[in-house]
């Protein structure tokens, strides 16, 4: 897959899991189950969750839970591939 194609679907991606005041604990599994069914999944930090963390300390830390890779952050989104 070329890199724009690569970047093309990843932009195109819906959020399909949120993380909110509760934190990183009660998406874990999902985000897991969700990666094995799916090339990239696009993971949204409302605010609640975020506290004194930057998105992408929060994404690297969800990254480690899972064994996935943190693709791209952007603003409070992040995308994570397996």
């Amino acid at each position: 897959m070329s890199d724009s194609t690569r970047a093309q679907r990843i932009h195109e991606l819906d959020v399909t899991v949120w993380v909110g005041k509760k934190g990183l604990d009660p998406v874990e599994e999902e985000l897991s189950d969700q990666l094995q069914d799916r090339e990239f999944v696009k993971v949204k930090f409302h605010r609640s969750a975020r506290g004194g963390a930057t998105t992408e300390e929060l994404a690297e830390e969800l990254a480690e839970r899972v064994s996935a890779e943190v693709v791209r952050t952007r603003g409070h989104t992040a995308v994570f591939e397996r």
